[in-house]
């Protein structure tokens, strides 16, 4: 009997068909493997469902704002709006890797591939303002971040090809681009209210209060000043699984300092009442004062079970002057983190490696193994031996802030890239001397790179060191506007499409990425896109391990330094569980001790 021409098309059919059997009504979804909690769980393992409610939480942060738009480029946004007043289709369970449940929607639905996905919106959901969260105000919030929004958005959200809504309660989506990531990226798509927003510009900045679905609405508003944000009492979500325990004060409060001593002064004098603290020497010395010596101030370091933060000086591939990874690669064995975390840190400090440290994504001490040579391919080749078999360790100083032997390898080094010293200090074959300025906005910024100017100098570079206020370095880093930038990453332990914005090529040239050293790598690109088409853990850590190598390698910022946790302060009114999320303190969970 002949094979009929039909055997194929019947085969692919039947495969659609099973392919949509399958797909049924999920009330959470893991980027890998299954959501840890079930349906009908009680409430977050992190959050303390009998927290009594009321009373205010009063913060205190550093900078300005001239917004409380913070889905735009434009504009310096206020402190919580995210969080305190808009929320998405799905909530995040913060004690695993990457795990989301129904919030907004109480379920997902996501074919096998995960091409298509349908989220049913809950009758009860409301913005407010007292008007129903539609299927039309989801087609509304993702067409207009998608277009008007802050690049991010424009990168997710243009994914989507075909969007269907066959009721005011049912949203299905089409994507053609591959991405396993997506689903769970368009659940935490903010949700804007498009009645509200009817008329409007919504890409220009604004100080109005904005109409959100989520627990707290906006009070009073002072630009540059003050935000107070009011708990909902007609909340549509209080009784939500997902949001039990959470969301305890009836007002929350961002106060505005000039800097950070300013800001440890009103938590000193009660006028806030929780301080995350940044400066060793702070914390070490400077809680000497009656109420902490009475007991009315809890210290304590809460453990950060996700990759340290990636806080490094960066360098701006985009100028000339660094080009060349022989000339980064110099200037990283110039930094003296041992000098600095004994004389500026009180050793409270470790030294930070690549971009996923401490974790199992990190590539530091790893020797390639075959899953990543595979993600690597031909880009395997082109990386030194040292960084192929995980040898490579981060320059280690004698610790006198003038080590020679360390400034000799690396003045070496400079003049392989072309660069010598002479009597104008280093210059290139031109004459034209080495110069840069290092720009940062706080004085931790200050005192770092003034300790590394010392040091450049040392070696015949001139180093400019500028302080700049928040709205001018915002705007620095959104245009790639510098020479050498402080910059921070913070990844998860399931890093996915941010990455292209932190690290993708295309970052070098569109402005408002978080790619401040300008990295066009296209073995980065690779790299990232196996991360995402990644069906299973084992596969996927391979790949962020591939990215990290890459990174690591191609010295693109100098390495800084970690706490290994994070130094909280709270007055004793201000309670908090015994259990924190994977990514550590979590202000969302406290409460006012009655």
């Amino acid at each position: 009997m002949k094979p009929t021409r039909l055997a194929p098309f019947l085969a692919a059919a039947l495969l659609l068909l099973t392919s949509a059997a399958s797909a049924q009504p999920l009330h959470g979804i893991a980027m890998h493997g299954e959501p840890a909690l079930p349906q009908g769980f009680a409430h977050l393992p992190y959050a303390n469902p009998d927290a009594p409610k009321g009373g205010q939480l009063r913060q205190a942060v550093t900078g300005s704002f001239d917004s409380v738009n913070p889905f735009i480029v434009k504009g310096l946004a206020a402190a919580g709006v995210r969080s305190y007043v808009f929320e998405s289709l799905l909530g995040r369970n913060w004690a695993e890797p990457f795990s989301l449940y129904g919030l907004l929607a109480e379920s997902i639905e996501v074919s096998d591939d995960r091409q298509t996905f349908t989220f049913k919106l809950r009758p009860e959901a409301k913005f407010s303002d007292g008007t129903p969260v539609t299927a039309a105000d989801i087609v509304f919030s993702l067409e207009t971040l998608r277009d008007s929004g802050r690049p991010n958005y424009r990168n997710y959200y243009g994914k989507i090809k075909r969007i269907e809504t066959p009721d005011e309660r049912t949203i299905s989506l089409t994507q053609d681009s591959g991405d396993r990531e997506l689903p769970l990226i368009i659940g935490l798509m903010p949700v804007l209210s498009k009645a509200f927003w009817q008329g409007k510009d919504f890409a220009a900045t604004t100080l109005d209060p904005l109409v959100g679905s989520g627990p707290y609405v906006m009070g009073e508003i002072k630009a540059g000043e003050t935000i107070i944000y009011r708990r909902n009492p007609d909340y549509w979500g209080k009784d939500l699984a997902l949001q039990k325990g959470l969301w305890n004060f009836d007002e929350v409060r961002f106060d505005y300092y000039l800097d950070a001593n300013a800001a440890f002064e009103a938590f000193k004098s009660g006028l806030a009442d929780v301080r995350i603290e940044t400066d060793p020497v702070r914390w070490n010395t400077g809680y000497d004062f009656p109420a902490a010596k009475d007991g009315k101030i809890i210290r304590e370091k809460i453990e950060q079970k996700t990759p340290a933060p990636a806080a490094a000086l960066a360098f701006n591939t985009r100028r000339k002057i660094f080009e060349d990874p022989r000339v980064r690669e110099a200037l990283t064995m110039a930094f003296d983190f041992e000098w600095a975390n004994a004389n500026l840190f009180t050793n409270s400090y470790r030294r930070i490696y690549g971009f996923f440290g401490g974790s199992e994504l990190s590539s530091e001490a790893r020797p390639m193994d075959e899953r990543e040579r595979a993600v690597l391919g031909d880009a395997a080749n082109r990386l030194r031996p040292d960084f192929i078999d995980g040898s490579y360790r981060l320059p280690v100083s004698d610790g006198s802030g003038r080590d020679r032997k360390m400034l000799r390898k690396a003045v070496d080094l400079l003049a392989e890239a072309g660069w010598t010293v002479g009597d104008q200090g280093l210059v290139n074959a031109a004459g034209e001397p080495f110069a840069f300025t290092i720009t940062g906005q706080t004085r931790d910024h200050e005192k770092i790179a003034l300790h590394y100017q010392r040091t450049l100098k040392a070696i015949g570079i001139k180093a400019e060191v500028r302080i700049v206020d928040p709205a001018q370095f915002s705007a620095l880093q959104t245009s790639y506007d510098y020479d050498m930038i402080p910059a921070t990453w913070s990844n998860s332990l399931s890093p996915g499409n941010e990455q292209m914005l932190y690290f993708g090529s295309e970052g070098r040239t569109v402005e408002g990425t978080r790619n401040y050293p300008g990295i066009a790598d296209p073995a980065v690109d690779a790299a990232i896109k196996s991360m995402l088409d990644a069906r299973d853990r084992d596969d996927f850590v391979a790949a962020v391990r591939a990215e990290d190598r890459l990174l690591a390698s191609g010295f693109y910022a100098v390495p800084l330094y970690d706490a290994g946790g994070q130094w909280v302060a709270r007055w004793k009114h201000i309670g908090r569980p015994d259990v924190q999320p994977l990514p550590g303190f979590e202000a969302t969970t406290l409460w006012r001790e009655r």
